[in-house]
C-alpha cells in the first residue's frame, strides 16, 4: 500500500541518492517550485546525491542552462541524465541510419550535435522523408496541436519500414496552465499504426543506466535499493521505477492532480483508485515535493 508523506524528510534518510524528475516536480516549465528546491537542497546537505532524470530531448548541458534561467540553483542537484543524451548516443551509433527525417522544432536542432557523445560518431544528415533511412522525433512541430495531424508523414514512414527514434517518451507535459504534447505521443501513434518506435528515456532502462553511470562519475557506486525515484508521471517515472528495481515517491499534484483530487495532498481514496487503474503501487506519495 502506498504511504502518503507530509515531506521528503520523513523517509529520505533511507536513501543514499535520489533520481528526480524535473517537469511537474521541480518546476512547471515556467516557474520553479520553491518548496521542492528547498527539499532537495536540504537532502544534499545530509550527504545524499541527486541525479535529475528527465525525458527532455536536450543535452544535460542545455537542461542545466534551462534550470539556471528558471532559477533552480545548482545546490539543489549534483548531476543530470537526459533522455536526449541517451537517445543521441544511439543516434550516433547508427541505430536508425545516417540519413534521417527530423520531427521537432528549431530549438531542438542541437540534438544533432555529436560533441561529447561517443568517440567515433557516424555522420548524420537530415533529409526529406522520401530520402530517409529513419525518423528522429524530439517532439511535435506544434506542441499544442493534436498528434494525428502528422498521420500522413507517419504512415509514409511506416510504409517505408522506417524506425522512429523517440527522444522524449513523455506523452504530455503542463507548461504552466497549458498542456502540451511530447514526442512520446507521436511514437505511441506510430506504434499504433504499425510502425517501430525506439525509446531511450523513462520508463526504459537506458536512461536509468545513464543515471547510474552519472552517479559513478561522482564517485558514488550506489545499489538500486538505496535510490529513490521521484516523479509525477505514472507510466514514465513510476513504471520506470517499478520495472528497473527502484523505490518510488509519486508526486500526485503534477499530471494526475485532477484524478487524485490533490490540493495540498491527494485524497486517499482517489489516490488509491487512480494508482489501481494505472496498475501501480509506488512505496510513497505526496501532493507536492517538499
Amino acid at each position: 500500500m502506498t504511504q502518503i508523506l507530509q515531506s521528503l524528510a520523513e523517509i529520505s534518510n533511507r536513501y543514499s541518492a535520489l533520481f528526480v524528475d524535473l517537469w511537474g516536480c521541480v518546476h512547471d516549465g515556467i516557474t520553479p517550485f520553491p518548496a521542492a528546491v528547498q527539499a532537495l537542497q536540504a537532502y544534499r546537505k545530509t550527504g545524499g546525491a541527486i541525479v535529475l532524470v528527465t525525458n527532455s530531448p536536450r543535452s544535460s548541458l542545455e537542461v542545466e542552462r534551462q534550470l539556471e534561467y528558471l532559477g533552480v540553483t545548482k545546490d539543489a542537484w549534483d548531476t543530470i541524465a537526459t533522455s536526449g543524451d541517451s537517445a543521441r548516443t544511439a543516434l550516433f551509433q547508427g541505430v536508425v541510419g545516417q540519413h534521417v527525417y527530423f520531427i521537432g522544432t528549431p530549438e531542438d536542432l542541437q540534438f544533432f550535435d555529436a560533441i561529447g557523445i561517443i568517440d567515433d560518431p557516424i555522420e548524420i544528415t537530415r533529409v526529406p522523408l522520401e530520402n530517409a533511412e529513419g525518423v528522429i522525433c524530439t517532439g511535435p512541430f506544434n506542441a499544442t496541436a493534436e498528434p494525428k495531424i502528422l498521420l500522413p508523414e507517419l504512415c509514409h514512414a511506416r510504409d517505408k519500414g522506417l524506425k522512429l527514434l523517440c527522444a522524449n517518451p513523455d506523452i504530455i507535459v503542463d507548461r504552466g496552465a497549458t498542456r502540451e504534447w511530447c514526442a512520446g505521443a507521436l511514437a505511441q501513434l506510430y506504434t499504433e499504426i504499425g510502425g517501430e518506435s525506439l525509446y531511450f528515456g523513462k520508463p526504459h532502462a537506458p536512461i536509468y543506466d545513464l543515471a547510474l553511470r552519472r552517479l559513478k562519475t561522482l564517485g558514488k557506486d550506489i545499489a538500486k535499493s538505496a535510490i529513490l525515484v521521484i516523479g509525477d508521471g505514472p507510466q514514465t517515472d513510476m513504471s520506470g521505477a517499478r520495472d528497473n528495481g527502484f523505490d518510488a515517491l509519486f508526486i500526485s499534484g503534477g499530471l494526475a492532480s485532477r484524478e487524485t483530487q490533490t490540493e495540498e495532498q491527494p485524497d486517499p481514496a482517489a489516490l488509491k483508485d487512480y494508482l489501481a487503474a494505472q496498475g501501480l503501487t509506488p512505496e510513497f506519495s505526496i501532493g507536492y515535493l517538499r
